[in-house]
């Protein structure tokens, strides 16, 4: 339901949460190798997140991204947000403009509560949960291992 654009975003921004700091900053070409994702299209995207305060980036030969005091805390909804806006919420799901409680698509009964449920998901869920998750081996990320916050130099 969100798209491969935000499913992007989100990907960068957990393997940023367990990879990088301010001291250790992670590079475009590591984090498009690593994800498997086209670098000009990851760039833009974490670039996008750097403007809306959720990463930080730095230019140079020891630039790159790297997460922020807001970084952790923030609930997933603020990067689809950021990245598709939040539409989609409000969006039949066939596309019929006139779509709604009222009058509603031969779908809608069916799908509004997993929508619904969907987007009370995404609003709970911060990067702080996807990274226990990861470190906790409960979902994984990259074919590489990860570095617990304890492992951090």
């Amino acid at each position: 339901m969100i798209s491969k654009t935000s499913g992007y975003a989100i990907r960068g921004l957990a393997y940023l949460a367990l990879k990088s700091t301010a001291v250790n900053k992670v590079g475009i070409h590591e984090l498009a190798a690593e994800l498997n994702v086209p670098q000009p299209f990851l760039g833009k995207i974490m670039q996008g997140l750097v403007r809306r305060e959720i990463i930080s980036s730095t230019k140079g030969p020891n630039g790159g991204f790297f997460t922020n005091e807001r970084t952790l805390a923030t609930p997933i909804i603020d990067v689809v947000d950021a990245i598709d806006g939040l539409g989609m919420f409000r969006r039949c799901f066939l596309g019929m403009p006139e779509c709604n409680s009222e009058t509603p698509c031969p779908l809608h009964h069916h799908v509004v509560g997993f929508r619904d449920s969907l987007r009370h998901s995404l609003e709970t869920l911060t990067v702080q949960d996807m990274v226990t998750d990861v470190e906790g081996g409960l979902s994984v990320l990259t074919r590489l291992p990860v570095l617990s916050s304890t492992e951090y130099p």
